[in-house]
């Protein structure tokens, strides 16, 4: 096979980016329209097998909303969201349980596993990876914030990461569904964003990629021309605060915050139905989607 020209300089311009990150960790937040199709999904996992094979250390979270609200239609319950986040009664948990675990963490693996990516499934009881406490939800009315309780949805208390680095030094993948543990044994349904931005914080993550269904952020959601390559900290609490920002948008920007609070050093929000975004966003000069950085 004789490589084009074209092909040769893409090569070329991802030399330097290839020497730079290789042993960096990478957090990629897996989820959405990029999780529905099946060529689209292997796509984005040969993205992140790519990772691996060309040093780097990736580590997946990932959600899985439609196949819970498929089963959740499926048991007779109608799924209802607080600013993105879905209420949970204790029926709702162990239903989101058996999809996030059961079926789509599983299934990952897989997938990642036949593309030679060596992964491993894990959820937030293993080792108690993710320990978790009640997420009251932040309802914002005429520039107040109210705070509600949606049952058992978590938040992030505590994260083992040496687990997470006991795994990455050899050569897995480690792929999280995003399940809690409480401090009495409960489950707790953790918002997947949330997780992909403590988790990337924790590790001191490289680079947190979160895959969405747009191509980035707008100051104005309805007008394409507001398109945001850069988005600070102050910039995505202001267009939160006036709505600009809204629904399932909203944890991913506070998870870039949370991710670079913690430590990480760099945070995307890239359209994951774009073909190869992954690659596109950390090997290219131009980069995809947007970037939320500390002002």
């Amino acid at each position: 096979m004789q490589i084009k020209g074209d092909e040769m300089n893409i090569l070329v311009e991802a030399l330097p980016y290839l020497s730079a990150f290789k042993g960096k960790t990478v957090v990629v937040k897996y989820g959405g329209n990029a999780m529905l199709s099946d060529d689209l999904k292997n796509k984005v996992l040969q993205d992140i097998v790519f990772l691996r094979l060309a040093g780097m250390r990736p580590v997946v979270v990932h959600g899985g909303g439609p196949e819970i609200t498929a089963m959740l239609k499926q048991a007779g319950k109608k799924s209802e969201f607080v600013s993105g986040l879905r209420v949970t009664d204790a029926e709702t948990v162990a239903i989101a349980e058996l999809a996030l675990v059961g079926r789509t963490n599983t299934d990952l693996v897989r997938r990642l596993n036949i593309l030679g990516g060596n992964a491993i499934g894990l959820n937030g009881k293993d080792g108690k990876l993710l320990e978790a406490k009640k997420h009251l939800a932040d309802v914002y009315e005429d520039g107040q914030v109210n705070l509600v309780d949606i049952g058992f949805v978590g938040t992030v208390d505590k994260i083992n990461t040496d687990l997470l680095n006991l795994l990455i030094q050899n050569d897995y993948i480690p792929v999280i569904a995003p399940i809690g543990l409480g401090a009495d044994g409960e489950t707790y349904n953790i918002n997947a964003d949330s997780v992909a931005g403590e988790v990337a914080g924790a590790l001191k993550a490289e680079k947190l990629l979160m895959l969405t269904d747009v191509r980035g952020i707008y100051e104005d959601h309805h007008d394409e021309s507001t398109f945001l390559s850069t988005l600070t900290f102050e910039k995505a609490h202001e267009l939160i605060i006036k709505g600009s920002i809204d629904g399932g948008m909203i944890p991913k920007v506070k998870a870039c915050i949370t991710a670079l609070s913690g430590g990480a050093h760099k945070t995307h929000i890239i359209d994951g139905r774009r073909e190869h975004s992954i690659l596109q966003e950390i090997f290219s000069d131009e980069g995809v989607g947007t970037e939320v950085i500390k002002g």
